[in-house]
């Protein structure tokens, strides 16, 4: 006797899974994912040059922001 779908939850992934599948979404989007250490003369020169506040210089999100918008503003 076969289960009927409609009353089945929907399958979870793994965390492994989910590490995998968001892998291979941005290879397929031409992407590396990278883990870099920064020194803090380095963080100080992202804020000197406008692109972090002094005020964000502790926040890892807002310095990869920073360091995304350095990146793209010295490569194009």
């Amino acid at each position: 006797m076969t289960e009927n779908p409609s009353n089945t939850a929907p399958a979870t992934r793994s965390a492994a899974a989910e590490r995998m599948r968001r892998h291979r979404e941005r290879r397929r989007d031409g992407l590396c994912c990278l883990t870099i250490e920064l020194r803090e003369t380095e963080i100080d020169a992202l804020a000197r040059n406008g692109f972090l506040k002094p005020d964000t210089r502790n926040d890892p999100y807002m310095i990869q922001m920073a360091l995304y918008e350095f990146l793209e503003h010295a490569l194009s």
